[in-house]
């Protein structure tokens, strides 16, 4: 399985394509530039299957209506943030993009550790709450990959300081879900460069002495 990694809006958040050999994809936090997305999707022609949201704050849902009217593919998202999508105040567009983003219900509602089958894709899912209720991450053991959103950074972890966000939650989500995957597995964070699991058990200055 390859991967495609797409900053995209102002704060330039990772969006991801993921594909298989079928040319079968999943699009994770399609978060702006809707027709920038589309046109890489119809470049490499794609065939995407389904929506992946790790978490709603604005910066990650952005193009989620655009991509899912253009593919009519299902959205999916933790149930404690379903009704984020389309309130500007817990998606924190109205703090810091002063505009309103409003979303349309997903499709899907994940609760709990559980395999997930979406278009062919074996797909681990994790919650890792603490940056926000509803984060979760996405396993893909096959490839080696684990799209965790803002969890987890090169050399940092996501902020906490934002509605229900929670410091000892974040710290306890990636100790025991994120840092228990093999050491060699490719975390694909919400912005900035791709890591690894070891990497950042290495050298990760938030994570040593918890």
């Amino acid at each position: 399985m390859d991967f495609i990694q797409i900053p995209v809006g102002a704060i330039q958040e990772n969006t991801y394509i993921l594909a298989k050999e079928d040319l079968t994809c999943v699009v994770v936090d399609p978060g702006n530039e809707g027709d920038k997305l589309i046109n890489i999707i119809k470049e490499k022609q794609l065939k995407p299957a389904a929506i992946l949201l790790t978490h709603t704050h604005y910066d990650h849902i952005g193009a989620v209506d655009v991509i899912r009217d253009e593919y009519n593919i299902p959205v999916y998202v933790h149930k404690n943030e379903q009704e984020w999508l389309s309130n500007p105040e817990y998606n924190a567009s109205i703090k810091f993009n002063g505009q309103h983003v409003v979303i349309r219900d997903a499709d899907h509602l994940l609760d709990g550790d559980q395999e997930l089958n979406i278009g062919g894709f074996q797909i681990q899912l994790f919650e890792t709450p603490g940056h926000s209720p509803g984060s979760v991450s996405y396993y893909f053991a096959d490839s080696g990959l684990v799209c965790v959103g803002d969890a987890l950074f090169h050399g940092s972890i996501g902020r906490t300081d934002l509605y229900m966000g929670s410091h000892e939650q974040l710290l306890n989500s990636i100790h025991t879900k994120l840092l228990t995957l093999p050491e060699e597995t490719e975390v694909l964070p919400g912005h900035g460069p791709t890591t690894t699991i070891s990497g950042e058990m290495e050298s990760n200055p938030f994570l040593n002495g918890f």
